[in-house]
């Protein structure tokens, strides 16, 4: 029997730290590795502080550092009997060479204890294998102020072309495609919008470092709600007639023709968020997941970045060769360049160090989108581009919306109701609802591989319940705003993590605000309507192909062997694409004689996602099908995978300042987005 007496002595004298217990569930070995004292202590108010020298045994298993799995391995070899199986309890120095380890409590000779069999090598991979082993800060960290702004403008930088691409795709649908003063005003509402969100869900979502901005799930219904014939934008003609008359009083402003527009968007986004803000607060999101799988999840998000073809065609078609330059120089960066470190300058401990750092990874989409930027103001500086409106390539020159820029204003708040009273109608929020739930569906799987790269535990029930819930909140600010849009988790934000190893709360609600003041000066967004529309389609071009990408992966973990699965994916897919171009190209064969039903289906059959997802749904939930042929089982392993290698604090989910309080109030236990006794606990009762 081994030898337990001499461990314990050693344990609750001290003599080092055990901030980790692994096991291996494939053999009863215990692994207690002596842990290193960082120099770097954080400073967080919810950081769990590491194990002392002196902690007794006692303190250390209820330390929020230790598992529960390890903790009742750790029980179970206190028990041992000869009756048991043998279990060999390894401790094992870092970089030691010898099988030998020294025991002293300063009173007594030291003592050597022989060390078992030393074969812990896959051991030691699983423990270095974890992500938060790898990370500079994690997410209770907080870096120094001026890594802080660095850090968040990085990611404000990441998120900006996803955000900026929003309010330029609206734009024509909008009537404002030559109303550069609107267009500079959305532009600064949705980042302000953006920072709001964002700085709401990391501090009273799920906590997590995570960015919050414009979504591609709500332009599909936005479109199809902007394209029905009341919706569509007068031509010049038209207009000037109308102002004639005075039936187009209110018309008289020319700021009113897309004010009218925008409003009915506010007002289907304000009530169809009401879905999201009922299904975090009620718990709903965990039941109706039960039913969403990867087939239900694949046409809809392949067929948000399908539907939006046309705008990405028409944008580069102003200039194929420098759309295709722009598309070039975002692949040289992002791929042909991404192994790629610079050497750059930091000052640290008190002198200048050179360390190497992932630039063209990091900014890809931006170098691309400003070195063709830069092209298009040289080739307009030497006057080689067409000064003729109607000349083939003259929107690539950067001097057509230089006006913007000198008649905006130095400083623009935003605020709620800005563009006036929203107005809502039942098929424009029943059509908004399919964005909702699109939108839900994507922010989930976000949510976990956010707190994988953060070095956080997988969440729990009641932090995704309550970052849906804020989401939907965050949607509510973005239509009483009147951002044009909702708002979303950003998934490439949630990649930076795992590149910087930076994945501290901190710096994302630094970004947050960074985005709040930045969208307040109205000549910093009134910049970036200078873009020539070449360079905006060349990057839609990634972008959506991205989005579509980002669809199809989802079918990774289907069965593609089966003829099942082949035939949802094809009618559902196909489905999306062919009948909302028909409807487009039959707008009056709808006549049911009710003309809100008539919208309704016309805004329903219009929207590609809503149709992919839909047939998707029904049909891989009523064909009979295994779990293991509908992907359902690995997508769930995948989802939650690495939940046994982390550790049990969820401290960093609980909501700040009011922990005592929840705790106190029983009843409070009961709500679904609220952390439970037993989740409060969990750290503590090992």
């Amino acid at each position: 029997m081994f030898p337990v007496a001499p461990v314990l002595l050693m344990l609750s004298q001290g003599c080092f730290n055990m901030p980790e217990i692994n096991t291996k569930t494939g053999s009863t070995r215990v692994v207690l590795r002596p842990y290193q004292c960082p120099q770097r202590r954080s400073s967080g108010r919810h950081m769990t502080p590491k194990p002392s020298v002196k902690q007794p045994i006692t303190q250390m298993l209820s330390s929020r550092h230790i598992s529960v799995t390890a903790a009742r391995t750790y029980r179970s070899a206190m028990h041992l009997t000869q009756q048991d199986q043998k279990r060999d309890i390894v401790l094992r120095n870092q970089g030691a060479t010898d099988s030998t380890f020294e025991i002293s409590d300063g009173s007594h000779e030291p003592e050597k204890i022989g060390i078992a069999d030393p074969h812990v090598d896959v051991l030691e991979e699983d423990l270095d294998s974890r992500p938060e082993g790898n990370l500079i800060y994690s997410i209770n960290d907080r870096p120094p102020w001026y890594l802080c702004i660095l850090l968040g403008f990085q990611h404000y930088i990441l998120a900006f072309g996803g955000i900026l691409a929003i309010p330029l795709i609206l734009a024509e649908p909008l009537c404002i495609r030559d109303n550069n003063a609107a267009k500079s005003q959305l532009i600064s509402t949705i980042f302000f919008v953006s920072g709001m969100c964002t700085l709401l869900q990391t501090t009273l979502g799920t906590r997590l470092p995570i960015l919050q901005g414009g979504t591609f799930t709500f332009i599909t219904p936005t479109l199809a709600i902007l394209a029905l014939p009341k919706w569509r934008c007068p031509d010049s003609s038209a207009t000037s007639h109308l102002n004639t008359t005075d039936s187009a009083a209110l018309l008289v402003d020319d700021d009113e023709v897309w004010k009218v527009r925008i409003r009915e968007i506010q007002g289907a986004i304000l009530v169809a968020s009401m879905l999201q803000l009922l299904l975090g607060l009620s718990g709903l999101v965990g039941l109706v997941l039960r039913f969403i799988g990867p087939l239900a999840i694949a046409p809809t998000i392949n067929l948000i970045g399908l539907s939006l073809f046309i705008q990405a065609g028409q944008k580069s078609g102003a200039h194929w060769g420098i759309a295709a330059l722009t598309v070039c120089l975002i692949f040289l960066f992002s791929q042909y360049l991404s192994k790629v470190n610079l050497p750059l300058i930091a000052y640290k401990d008190k002198k200048w160090k050179v360390f190497q750092y992932p630039l063209f990874k990091l900014f890809s989409a931006l170098f691309g989108m400003c070195g063709a930027w830069l092209v298009c103001f040289l080739l307009t500086y030497f006057n080689a581009l067409p000064s003729s409106p109607n000349e083939y390539g003259y929107m690539a020159r950067t001097d057509i919306n230089l006006d913007a820029v000198k008649s905006a204003a130095w400083f623009y708040l935003p605020y709620p109701g800005q563009w006036g009273l929203p107005t809502v109608s039942v098929s424009s929020v029943l059509g908004m609802m399919a964005g909702v739930l699109a939108s839900t569906m994507e922010s989930i799987g976000d949510y976990y591989a956010c707190a994988r790269l953060s070095g956080a535990p997988p969440p729990p029930t009641h932090a995704i319940n309550r970052g849906i819930a804020v989401e939907g909140v965050g949607c509510i600010l973005a239509a009483l705003w009147g951002s044009g849009n909702g708002t979303t988790s950003y998934s490439q934000n949630i990649a930076a993590l795992g590149i910087t190893r930076v994945g501290s709360r901190l710096v994302l609600q630094t970004t947050g605000l960074l985005m709040i003041v930045l969208g307040l000066f109205g000549k910093f967004s009134a910049v970036f309507i200078t873009i020539p529309d070449p360079v905006i389609g060349g990057m839609f071009l990634v972008m959506f192909g991205m989005v579509a990408a980002v669809g199809i992966s989802n079918l990774q973990y289907v069965d593609l062997n089966s003829s099942r699965n082949l035939l949802i994916l094809g009618f559902s897919t196909f489905s999306g694409l062919v009948l909302p171009t028909w409807f487009h190209s039959n707008p009056g064969m709808i006549n049911t004689g009710i003309k809100e039903l008539d919208q309704l289906i016309m805004i329903l059959f219009t929207t590609h996602m809503f149709i992919g997802g839909f047939f998707g749904f029904v049909l891989d939930n009523t064909i009979p099908g295994t779990e293991e042929e509908r992907g359902i089982k690995s997508w769930r392993k995948a989802v939650h995978e690495g939940s046994q290698i982390h550790v049990s604090d969820h401290s960093c989910y609980n909501l700040p300042f009011c922990t005592n309080f929840i705790r106190r109030f029983k009843l409070l236990h009961y709500l679904p987005f609220l952390p439970s006794v037993k989740s409060q606990e969990l750290g503590m009762h090992l």
